[in-house]
């Protein structure tokens, strides 16, 4: 007869390992070299910046410089939006400066050695550790996505996106134990959308545009080489 002291010694063991698989599911642990964050240079004071048009809808709040570079020749919406901090640059050196920084920062991160394909999994419900995540066509968050620094201030996140990044409605980027919205980078091929009341974490480089949708929030910096189009946003330029 069988020992039904090890069977349920083998049953336990089994409930353990299904656990831990369950766990890290939720989770994508990343064991390659952390990754270095891109320099920004002029664009590092400026939490809204396009390269033809920017344009805001109703009382949106931004912390930090607003601006286009050439051929853009106008941020408009101000008022009724609001700059707390900063100031506006329209086509003057420093605009025209930050966009050929970005531009740079954003071939840097494009360049980056990927160390966790994403590709066709929504980021939603992931608890994501420093490193360099990569999609080889579009990007959706739906839900809420988990930065976790381990308590390492200086962890960086790049998600390379080839084509468009879109965040549902209501989504959010949380960052944990010490983790720094200025160290999260997302390259994004074509255009990046925010849904509806988004919560967003991170520096936006866009090839293309970024549109901000109503009550969207933005701890970071929205970089576009087209367009950024606003409407009754709260955004900031991390420390």
């Amino acid at each position: 007869m069988s020992d039904p002291k090890k069977h349920l010694m083998l049953y336990a063991l089994i409930l353990v390992m299904v656990s831990v698989a369950v766990l890290l599911s939720a989770s994508v642990a990343n064991d390659s070299p952390a990754p270095s964050a891109p320099s920004l240079g002029r664009a590092s004071s400026f939490a809204v910046l396009g390269g033809s048009t920017v344009t805001s809808t109703g009382a949106t709040r931004i912390s930090g410089d607003v601006g286009v570079s050439s051929p853009g020749v106008s941020v408009t919406g101000f008022p009724p939006g609001t700059t707390t901090s900063g100031a506006h640059h329209v086509a003057d050196p420093a605009a025209n400066q930050a966009q050929r920084d970005a531009q740079t920062a954003y071939a840097a991160l494009a360049n980056k050695a990927c160390s966790m394909p994403l590709t066709g999994q929504d980021l939603g419900g992931k608890r994501l550790l420093s490193g360099v995540y990569c999609f080889t066509t579009s990007a959706q968050l739906t839900g809420q996505l988990v930065l976790e620094a381990r308590g390492n201030p200086n962890a960086v996140w790049i998600f390379q996106i080839a084509s468009t990044l879109t965040t549902a409605p209501n989504a959010s980027v949380v960052m944990s134990k010490s983790g720094r919205a200025g160290h999260v980078f997302w390259q994004v091929g074509t255009a990046a959308t925010l849904g509806t009341g988004t919560a967003f974490t991170g520096n936006i480089l866009a090839y293309s545009s970024i549109t901000m949708n109503t009550g969207a929030s933005l701890s970071g910096r929205a970089l576009a080489r087209a367009a950024v189009t606003m409407d009754s946003n709260n955004m900031q330029v991390p420390q």
